[in-house]
């Protein structure tokens, strides 16, 4: 565990970055600080491995106090990523992910092999080993800098903001891969960022701080989203924040109708029978997954125009995603319902609005007994 207690950075010129900053960051978790710009996360991170030293307070690494240990040697205990990735651009990828073992002695040969084992867990292609940095993309790069990170295998990981420097798909890409490499490692994770999605989405425990580097509010995103401690909490999660929290309610229990769902190959009478009872159909390709909505007037004709088809908006995954990700499925269809997938895109049935909104008033009434989603590092988007 990481406890900063009573923590105070302040500069020759008066200027106070962290102001008596107290927390306690648990194992095997992603601790996320986040707040405007100057209210001192980068900051607070940087005193953890003491490449900033705290004016006041102390910080303790599993109840040991950091200013008591060799820089050097506490620092090799910590991997470090920051934003554009920092990667030596004289060296090849295989190189720059082996740096840290090889300061730490190891042989050439078990760097490299170590390297190569962390390029596949963190999502590159082997061929991409002997290649230089400016040949990847700017995701690419930041997984070479999360894989260098965990080179020697250290128990706890920094992270300044490493996704705010590529674009929203990229960036979705590496929060699922950052969630997945977590999953499978478990480590004691700090990750600075300015978005409160991200925070909500990665964190275990999100600290929400003031400009002067005071804390807000210490909790689960849950109970962040649920109950900010004031004006300056509810201010910053923003005004849809109760769509945010949907993200900790499964969808599993929702009733999925698979009446009104034929195949585009369908009969005119297979049309009729499952259109007897809705005003439209989803239709699906041969292999199962969802191409469109029929269009006005094609169940009456019997029969589909494929070339017709309404688009069925944003899919969600069945017993898998959450009631944000239902909703805003049924938001973005024109039909107003929802299109639920099993694991391998195929339709696993639709569900309207009506549904969904009796699902959430359902969940929020059960919510302050049974806390959702007491694990928030599982949030679905």
């Amino acid at each position: 565990m990481i406890r900063i207690d009573s923590v105070t950075k302040r500069y020759p010129d008066g200027t106070v970055a962290v102001d008596r900053l107290s927390l306690e960051i648990p194992d095997r978790s992603i601790t996320v600080l986040v707040g405007p710009s100057g209210c001192g996360k980068t900051t607070t991170l940087r005193m953890i491995n003491r490449m900033v030293d705290p004016s006041e307070g102390t910080i303790l690494l599993d109840g040991v106090d950091i200013m008591q240990q060799p820089v050097n040697t506490l620092r090799r205990s910590m991997g470090y990523v920051i934003q554009h990735a920092g990667l030596f651009q004289h060296r090849t990828i295989v190189d720059n992910i082996a740096t840290v073992p090889r300061m730490l002695g190891w042989g050439k040969d078990k760097a490299r092999a170590r390297a190569r084992e962390l390029m596949e867990r963190v999502g590159l292609d082997a061929s991409l080993a002997r290649r230089y940095p400016y040949q990847l993309s700017g995701g690419q790069q930041q997984r070479v800098g999360v894989a260098r990170a965990l080179a020697a295998d250290p128990p706890v990981l920094l992270m300044d903001e490493p996704f705010s420097a590529v674009d929203p798909v990229v960036r979705k890409g590496l929060q699922d891969e950052l969630l997945r490499i977590q999953d499978e490692l478990g480590k004691t994770i700090v990750f600075v960022t300015h978005d409160i999605d991200e925070a909500v989405k990665l964190g275990t425990m999100v600290a929400v701080m003031r400009t002067g580097g005071r804390l807000a509010q210490f909790a689960p995103p849950a109970e962040l989203l649920s109950s900010p401690a004031d004006e300056f909490v509810e201010d910053f999660l923003g005004a849809d924040r109760g769509i945010r929290r949907l993200s900790f309610f499964p969808s599993a229990g929702l009733e999925l109708l698979t009446t009104p769902i034929v195949a585009v190959d369908a009969t005119a009478e297979q049309i009729a029978d499952r259109g007897a009872d809705a005003p439209y159909l989803l239709v699906t390709g041969l292999d199962g997954r969802p191409l469109g909505w029929s269009a006005p007037g094609d169940l009456a004709a019997g029969r589909i125009e494929r070339d017709r088809l309404l688009p069925y908006g944003r899919p969600f995954v069945a017993e898998r995603d959450s009631l944000r990700a239902a909703l805003d499925g049924a938001v973005l269809s024109p039909t107003g319902w929802a299109v639920a997938v099993d694991g391998e895109g195929r339709a696993a049935g639709v569900v309207s609005q009506q549904t969904i909104a009796e699902a959430i008033r359902g969940a929020h009434a059960a919510a302050p007994a049974a806390h959702p989603a007491d694990t928030p590092a599982q949030a679905a988007p």
